[in-house]
């Protein structure tokens, strides 16, 4: 059974959201300001190959 690709994406949202979170509460500001817009950015692109034909 294959696990969906929006699956592993949100998963990989979540994660960098949470560890940006924690960054920002330690006061890495660089690292939680890269990591929040790490998941920013995967959560606003498409890695779908399909969706590069026209």
């Amino acid at each position: 059974m294959k696990k969906s690709i929006h699956f592993y994406k949100d998963i990989t949202i979540s994660v960098f959201f949470i560890l940006g979170i924690l960054a920002f509460m330690s006061g890495e500001f660089i690292l939680s300001t890269t990591l929040f817009g790490a998941s920013s950015l995967i959560s606003n692109l498409d890695f779908r190959s399909d969706s590069l034909q026209a």
